[in-house]
């Protein structure tokens, strides 16, 4: 963690009148000033540019009385290429000499794996280890991954879910033993996980640069306060809102939408987190989440930093399942936190009712937050919705919620008709998949995780 952030204020009037890229940097500068500017500004200019298939990276536009943030303009189709097209550069930066090797560990409830290996595919001395629960995630999701090329990419998928594979990889950070034994190799661990900082910062970026964009079209004046409504899972999306407001943007309320694994809706409304519950597999993959590890940085913020208090917390979790946060604490994030989740059904329902209203055909994750939004009455503000991926990585549950028949088709088959459907085109890193090669098809148990990453470290630094 870092106890800076909350000194580092932006200029509201600057970033109002910057692109995404100026802002970017902005916001690397403040936060990561162990980087020259030269450094930063090489980072950034690689890692947002045609890649992305729209100029304004995370462009904002109207949806009925609110607004939607897109974050799937890049080149896996969902919010996570913000930061990890950006992170493979900083991570070279990093590098204490040329001779480092980084061997980068994830887990994926979906999009992150996509993301973090079409970032770091074929980088000079950084290997790519990718963990997905095994038939957890989409059709399309486990294609972009089995399919992915590069010398220094390993994929496997996990039996279990995310949550196992999650702690799989968190456990591996934490052998000693393993961590020596590669140390001897010059190889030193890294993640891609909203767990590793540098993919969380980049993220402040967008929303800055979407209340600029609210600014420049006239929804709303300089200084005036807005709410996102964020769809997440591991919290790591919306705390990212949170460090933008503690670095000064005017952000009335941060809306944490969930879909059927509430577990992040219980703790807000309660105090109490408790993930000893029944794991839902939901049509919202990327959420399928019960254990939310970027809570505890927030909580570490909301108590004043109190490291003693947030273990304590942390070790009931590990040990008894559960934790209750003091009526102090619980206050303090309920003035900043709002919340509320979706069934499978109400969730098919926004997007068949938000596409007959707008015109705009929403995935199922953003469909959980358009069905929460919809549902919390506005305060007056402007509201934005944060659309986390294209509705083409989920195909067949999109068609179905518009009401078409998707049994017996292919992936492919299913996105074709929900082309003819929704008058748009599928994204060709997507519709491309159908004719690419499988390249990868581990599978193993969580205590078979540390012996795959073991061979892929022997494949990439042999």
């Amino acid at each position: 963690m870092s106890d800076v952030i909350p000194e580092k204020r932006i200029d509201l009037d600057r970033i109002c009148n910057q692109t995404f890229q100026e802002t970017a940097l902005e916001v690397l500068s403040q936060l990561f000033n162990d980087f020259s500017p030269e450094e930063l500004e090489a980072c950034v200019a690689s890692a947002y540019g045609t890649n992305f298939d729209d100029d304004a990276i995370t462009p904002v536009r109207q949806l009925g009385s609110d607004y939607l943030l897109e974050l799937f303009h890049g080149p896996t189709s969902a919010f996570k290429d913000v930061a990890l097209q950006i992170l493979p550069h900083l991570m070279n930066c990093s590098r204490e000499s040329a001779d480092d090797k980084i061997l980068v560990l994830t887990a994926t409830s979906g999009d992150t794996g996509k993301a973090a290996l079409e970032g770091f595919a074929d980088v000079d001395n950084i290997g790519i280890c990718v963990f997905y629960p095994y038939q957890k995630v989409s059709d399309v999701q486990e294609l972009q991954m089995v399919c992915q090329k590069g010398s220094n990419v390993g994929v496997c998928a996990v039996r279990g879910t995310f949550d196992d594979a999650q702690t799989g990889v968190k456990r591996i950070f934490t052998d000693q033993a393993q961590i020596d034994a590669f140390a001897r190799q010059g190889i030193s661990l890294s993640s891609a996980n909203s767990i590793n900082i540098g993919r969380l910062v980049p993220q402040i970026t967008y929303y800055l640069d979407a209340y600029a964009q609210l600014v420049r079209m006239g929804a709303i004046e300089k200084g005036d306060a807005v709410d996102f409504c964020v769809p997440t899972g591991n919290f790591g999306d919306v705390l990212a809102g949170f460090y933008a407001k503690l670095m000064g943007l005017p952000v009335g309320k941060l809306i944490v939408a969930s879909n059927a694994n509430n577990v992040l809706t219980d703790f807000i409304s309660t105090g109490t987190y408790d993930r000893l519950r029944d794991f839902t597999k939901t049509i919202s993959p990327s959420m399928d989440i019960l254990v939310s590890s970027n809570l505890e940085r927030l909580l570490y913020h909301l108590s004043d930093g109190d490291c003693a208090y947030v273990a304590s917390l942390m070790a009931d979790l590990a040990e008894k399942g559960s934790y209750t946060v003091s009526g102090e604490l619980l206050a303090r994030i309920q003035t900043i936190f709002s919340c509320g989740f979706a069934s499978n059904a109400e969730t098919s329902a926004a997007i068949r009712s938000t596409f007959e209203s707008t015109g705009v055909l929403i995935d199922q994750h953003t469909a959980v937050g358009k069905h929460v939004l919809d549902r919390i009455p506005s305060e007056g503000r402007v509201r934005v919705l944060l659309s986390t991926a294209s509705p083409y990585k989920f195909p067949a549950d999109c068609l179905a919620a518009l009401g078409s028949n998707p049994e017996g088709m292919s992936g492919f088959e299913a996105m074709d008709e929900l082309e003819g459907i929704a008058g748009t085109t599928a994204p060709v890193q997507l519709s491309s998949l159908r004719t690419a090669e499988h390249l990868h098809t581990d599978v193993c148990t969580i205590e078979g995780m540390p012996a795959f990453v073991e061979s892929v470290a022997e494949k990439v630094f042999r």
